[in-house]
């Protein structure tokens, strides 16, 4: 014969995994985000380019970990001639893991996806990018960037949304300079 939970335990239970909850989520939040790093603007031409990560010709961006990733892309954007180059992904980035302005002075922001490729950046990853992309980071021009490859559904939402999606190849492409630098997709508004 099994014996039913009363209500009271059932209460207690509740209010001891609600405490734990808050518990995590308060260290979550006393937590300090981490520190913006900053890739210097390159001077010179991209042949010159003296940086800490190679940004070489055939670089392996699947081997890299998730933050070398994010610097490595950092570095692009600062090689095609980005100012103001920051890596501010983490915990609690809403989805800004690289930030920049383009040489023409448009505030980019780029998300950047290290998927292995039986792991395709899917609509919800698009999805949760472009609710804050624009309106949380004011972006101009919004990038995602990956290893790998987009689903379908999430293509048509990044058209829809006017997010640019590089895929593994064309980050290949970008980072030999065999493609141009994905903020060329997006126009320029010209003033009225």
């Amino acid at each position: 014969r099994r014996r039913r939970p009363s209500a009271a335990r059932i209460a207690r239970q509740a209010g001891r995994a609600l405490a734990r909850g808050t518990s995590t989520a308060l260290d979550a939040l006393d937590t300090p985000p981490p520190a913006p790093l900053t890739v210097p603007a390159q001077a010179g031409p991209p042949d010159e380019v003296t940086s800490p990560l190679p940004v070489a010709q055939g670089i392996d961006h699947e081997a890299l970990t998730p933050d070398e990733f994010e610097a490595a892309t950092a570095e692009l954007c600062a090689r095609d001639g980005c100012t103001r180059v920051e890596v501010v992904g983490g915990a609690g980035d809403l989805g800004a893991d690289v930030t920049a302005l383009t040489p023409d002075g448009r505030r980019l922001v780029v998300q950047c996806k290290r998927y292995g490729e039986d792991n395709k950046v899917g609509s919800q990853d698009l999805q949760r990018f472009g609710g804050t992309c624009f309106t949380v980071h004011e972006a101009d021009v919004a990038v995602v960037v990956t290893t790998g490859e987009f689903t379908v559904p999430a293509l048509e939402y990044a058209e829809q949304c006017g997010i640019v999606c590089v895929d593994g190849e064309g980050l290949l492409a970008w980072s030999q300079g065999r493609a141009a630098a994905p903020w060329a997709a997006v126009p320029s508004e010209e003033p009225a």
